[in-house]
């Protein structure tokens, strides 16, 4: 059983997700509130194993209310829902810990297999959003090594910049003229240095930590 909270200033946003996820047999919801603060005071009673979180909310916005939730509750994950495919929120939610995105918009079935998605320890990210988020996030992420990259090498990180764009296999091996091999064998080297085990998981693990992106 996966528990969840719902936070959205829109009472009808929560009440529709409430519907839904009420009646799946796996997923059950155990609270519902309408700001940042209302969330923070629910969860200093009682942990869900995630939140469903919009961004854009008075009091304290998606942003602030992940920060506070990931230092004091780092166990509950967090998927953020906004009806922004490329709103630059996205970059501090991702720096702040959040775990997953997807729109509004999506369907129940994209909304419902996000949610198992990220109770199995995969990171969900909507596609409209995904290649343009990383592509913007691939640029503005700081560079410098970190504990988290300190062990990549300067082609893995290269790579990682690359994979963070949303490129392919076969795209980066035409852009660093490698072979589509070889690129496969630096991704699975980079996905064991860094302990993940998809490219949507090494992308926002480096955007997190600040791991340096390619070079343009």
């Amino acid at each position: 059983m996966i528990t969840l909270m719902i936070c959205d200033d829109q009472d009808v946003v929560c009440q529709g997700l409430n519907t839904i996820l009420s009646n799946e047999k796996d997923l059950k919801v155990i609270g519902m509130a309408g700001d940042g603060q209302e969330l923070l005071d629910k969860l200093e009673i009682r942990q869900p194993d995630m939140i469903l979180l919009d961004l854009k909310m008075p009091i304290l916005n998606g942003v602030q209310t992940t920060r506070i939730i990931k230092e004091k509750y780092p166990a509950v994950r967090i998927l953020i829902l906004t009806t922004y495919d490329a709103d630059e929120w996205l970059f501090d939610a991702i720096r702040s810990g959040a775990d997953g995105f997807m729109l509004k918009d999506s369907s129940r079935k994209e909304l419902l297999a996000a949610i198992r998605d990220l109770a199995a320890g995969k990171t969900p990210i909507d596609p409209s959003v995904g290649g343009k988020l990383f592509s913007q996030l691939a640029r503005q992420a700081p560079p410098g090594l970190t504990a988290v990259g300190g062990e990549l090498s300067e082609r893995e990180r290269e790579i990682l910049g690359l994979v963070a764009e949303g490129l392919n296999n076969t795209a980066i091996a035409g852009r660093l003229h490698l072979s589509e091999g070889t690129v496969r064998n630096y991704v699975s080297s980079i996905f064991d240095k860094l302990d993940v085990t998809d490219r949507t998981q090494a992308a926002v693990l480096a955007i997190k930590y600040g791991i340096s992106p390619a070079k343009q």
